[in-house]
């Protein structure tokens, strides 16, 4: 289990869960990217940015 950075609920991590993969919060919608495995640690995922060809 690990905490949700945006709301404090509790996120539950499956056991093939990586580092760098992005999950959805089930209390608050929130898109979240795992930054640690062991221990489990969350951030809010970043924002995709549209790069304009470049």
């Amino acid at each position: 289990m690990a905490e949700c950075p945006v709301c404090g609920g509790e996120v539950e991590l499956a056991d093939d869960t990586v580092e760098g993969e992005l999950i959805e919060c089930p209390e608050c919608g929130s898109e979240l990217e795992v930054l640690e495995v062991d221990p489990p640690r969350l951030g809010e995922a970043p924002e995709v940015e549209e790069d304009w060809g470049e």
